[in-house]
């Protein structure tokens, strides 16, 4: 057992005092961010939208993740990773506590466009960051470190968030958002001031490459914004699933997405430090992580059984504990070839592209056919993104560019 555990911290050793202090930055911002996956329960029940509302309202929080993640490249190529973060993460605690106060459609429409543009911006400001903090090699790992932060707090968001809707309402969420965020902004002033923090690996690129220009980027964004679709589906149809058909409660639905988190801390910087020293490219290891994405969904139309859900969380949370940190990886290393702001923002905004689109469609999915045929859907749209990643593979290898790996 001893060396069990001495094999799991050694996964941590090498990286930078400033990832270690940025990934607890990011700790603190997302263990408030328990609202989002309650968002479309709390719509649905508190402020009695239909399933096509609550389609529309996801639409306008991946809008202004789009616009606040291009917006977020360009301030941070222009003044800086750091200014847009700080800035970021303090409008972005105000503006949570003011959300509980819209309750008609439009106004939420709006107050959730006007949150993720700035809450997003600090998206590509937060990878350049941990680009520029991590050495070279150890930017996948760095990578799935601040996934970890963010996973642990996912784990402990959610199930604090269904306390909180029990025991007090749903709007308590709003606050303790707010109050995440802000907290999380002192600790950043604190401790990543670029005055004090080292620099490990700043790239001054005298000619750089229009990421619009990257045709292997392009393929990747157009697959990684298909899975992000597909997995977008579990933080907005599959609460209303679990709620609607197997009838779980708010806190038992809470513990289910906080096992994701869990799960994901415990095994997966073991899981990528193994599979960083195969001979498996970053593509192939996407594509994998992707067909294990589209099974979770394929298994719940197999039968009603309530275990199966365990099940579907777990294949998810595997085929996203391989999926991200490579897909992070490769795009800060295609970052390279030009304006890191430019790259990262559109790497961010192929996430934001799922989110205008993939919480919409499926809840309109689901209000004309029913989950099974949406499930059965998102298999389709997961065949179309291992499709993609395999070709990009092959693409990157015809040209030599798979020192990618």
């Amino acid at each position: 057992m001893k060396t069990l555990f001495d094999n799991y911290i050694n996964t941590f050793k090498g990286l930078s005092p400033e990832v270690w202090w940025l990934a607890l930055v990011t700790l603190i911002n997302r263990a408030g961010t328990m609202v989002i996956p309650f968002l479309s329960l709390y719509l649905t029940e508190s402020l009695h939208f239909t399933f096509a509302q609550v389609g529309w309202v996801m639409s306008a929080f991946g809008l202004g993740s789009v616009f606040g993640s291009w917006l977020g490249g360009k301030l941070t190529d222009k003044i800086g990773y750091y200014k847009v973060m700080v800035r970021s993460l303090l409008t972005t605690g105000l503006l949570f506590i003011g959300l509980q106060f819209l309750n008609t459609f439009i106004s939420f429409c709006i107050g959730i466009f006007i949150i993720m543009l700035v809450a997003d911006m600090f998206r590509p400001a937060m990878f350049v960051a941990l680009s520029a903090y991590s050495k070279p090699k150890n930017k996948t790992r760095s990578v799935t470190l601040i996934r970890l932060a963010i996973n642990l707090g996912f784990s402990a968001g959610p199930a604090i968030g269904g306390l909180i809707i029990t025991s007090l309402s749903y709007r308590g969420l709003f606050i303790a958002d707010g109050i995440t965020c802000i907290l999380a902004t002192l600790l950043l002033i604190k401790v990543l001031n670029p005055k004090k923090a080292k620099t490990l690996d700043t790239v001054i690129n005298l000619n750089p490459q229009s990421a619009y220009k990257d045709k292997a980027f392009w393929i990747f964004l157009l697959a990684m914004s298909l899975f992000g679709i597909i997995f977008l589906q579990y933080f907005s149809t599959m609460p209303l699933y679990y709620k609607d058909i197997h009838k779980l409660t708010e806190f038992e639905i809470g513990l289910l997405l906080g096992l994701n988190g869990l799960f994901i801390f415990v095994l997966e910087m073991p899981l990528i430090k193994w599979l960083e020293r195969t001979k498996y490219t970053k593509p192939g290891l996407m594509a994998f992580g992707a067909l294990l994405t589209l099974i979770s969904f394929l298994v719940l139309d197999l039968t009603s059984w309530v275990g199966i859900l365990v099940i579907g969380m777990l294949l998810m949370t595997l085929g996203e504990m391989i999926s991200f940190p490579f897909s992070n990886a490769f795009a800060l290393q295609r970052a390279r070839k030009g304006n890191q702001g430019e790259y990262m923002a559109l790497y961010t905004i192929a996430f934001s592209v799922a989110h205008i689109f993939g919480h919409n469609a499926g809840l309109h999915l689901v209000d004309s056919f029913g989950f099974n045929t949406t499930w059965l859907v998102m298999v389709a749209l997961g065949i179309i993104c291992v499709g993609l990643l395999y070709y990009l593979k092959y693409y990157l290898k015809s040209r030599n560019e798979l020192y990618l790996k």
